[in-house]
């Protein structure tokens, strides 16, 4: 019991530790269910995406490395999607999903 006390001490004072980086990232919007499916399905906002993109290679906010982007560049997914890739996952979740908010999407994926 002490020890995991002491860990999760130990990880809230290091929270740029567990920065959530990802290599790709992209853009959609939520479709309401329909025809009695459960859930939302997702419309993937190639638009979006590029926009965002743009602006998170321009980021420059300081230095931790979800700061700036500077090998972002479109691509593929394999699938005919539109993604932002990040080979040195410089791309914070959170940071790309407020790009992907303020440029007209409802929500934003990566990994």
């Amino acid at each position: 019991m002490q020890f995991s006390t002491v860990f999760i001490a130990i990880l809230a004072a290091a929270p740029g530790a567990l920065a959530d980086l990802h290599n790709i990232a992209w853009c959609y919007d939520l479709v309401p269910a329909q025809n009695f499916k459960i859930g939302p399905s997702t419309t993937d906002r190639d638009d979006v995406t590029q926009k965002a993109c743009a602006r998170y290679k321009a980021r420059n906010t300081g230095t931790k490395q979800w700061d700036t982007c500077p090998d972002c560049v479109m691509s593929t997914n394999g699938a005919e999607n539109i993604v932002c890739r990040s080979n040195a996952k410089h791309i914070g979740g959170d940071e790309w999903n407020y790009y992907c908010k303020q440029e007209g999407a409802d929500a934003s994926g990566a990994s």
